[in-house]
């Protein structure tokens, strides 16, 4: 069985780390866009023709599912992806995690991209879901741009500026675009004690599984791990490796939990974020 994951950059790493962790025996498909990327500032057409191209070009190599790891690909180009495939392809598209964050946190703080904070989309997700608890919106200017180029320095400044924006009164922070959770203990580090981050990786990866009516378990041979970028056949970037997800899938090993989720980080995934039915998301 193959699944394809799609995204302009390292965000889809987290989740195609949780399907290898949940299901090791799946052939992923990572489908990565260096030539287009970053999808955030280009606009609903470019990302939608980038996304529609890609996914086809996924079924056409065997891929049962498409995954799309990122939450502006998804709430821009999500319904025009299902009506191609669905119902013989299953889509999966990945939403913040602000439903479990009201349900755990008093106080919330959501961390994205700029574009995404300002969006009508996050207005629409906070006030449908944040069940009346107030929420900050932190933009992250320049953190998944320094993720996706390895640059560690440059991340931990972006982290200690966005934390430094963060009230202290903000016990659940909800990482709002799909690279931050590889940076998530340096994330804690600049965030007080007691925070508890709110993720939608591992939530995404297990509905992938629901939607494929595929078991969980670590038995079995590992699968294969394919690399596209832009329509060419390749390997992960070289700063995949900074994360030790990204140096697991460059292997083609198996993913732990470590690699995933290091001791020092909470990431309650207890409950799912996804704040519409099963078969929407």
């Amino acid at each position: 069985m193959k699944v394809a994951l799609i995204d302009s950059g390292l965000g889809l790493l987290s989740t195609a780390g949780w399907l290898r962790h949940l299901s090791p025996d799946i052939d992923l498909l990572l489908i990565l866009d260096p030539e287009g990327a970053p999808w955030g500032p280009k606009s609903a057409v470019f990302i939608t023709e980038r996304l529609v191209t890609a996914a086809r070009a996924a079924v056409e190599q065997g891929a049962e599912a498409i995954v799309v790891p990122c939450n502006t690909a998804t709430v821009t180009a999500i319904d025009a992806l299902r009506q191609e495939f669905e119902p013989d392809v299953p889509v999966i598209g990945t939403v913040p995690a602000v439903k479990p964050a009201a349900a755990g946190g008093t106080g919330i703080a959501v961390w994205a991209t700029v574009r995404t904070t300002a969006s009508d989309y996050q207005t629409r997700l906070i006030n449908d879901f944040a069940n009346g608890k107030p929420v900050v919106r932190i933009a992250c200017p320049g953190l998944a741009e320094a993720i996706d180029h390895g640059d560690l320095a440059a991340v931990s400044q972006a982290i200690a500026d966005a934390g430094e924006r963060t009230p202290l009164h903000c016990d659940a922070v909800v990482l709002g675009c799909t690279h931050y959770p590889l940076v998530a203990p340096e994330i804690l580090r600049r965030l007080p004690a007691g925070t508890t981050l709110y993720d939608s990786a591992e939530a995404v990866a297990r509905q992938t599984l629901r939607r494929l009516d595929r078991p969980t378990g670590p038995d079995g041979p590992a699968g294969g791990v394919e690399v596209v970028l832009s329509g060419r056949r390749g390997n992960l970037p070289a700063s995949a490796h900074a994360y030790p997800v990204g140096r697991a899938l460059a292997a083609a090993t198996r993913v732990s939990r470590e690699d995933l989720m290091p001791e020092a980080t909470r990431l309650p995934m207890s409950a799912s974020p996804f704040p519409w039915p099963s078969s929407s998301a």
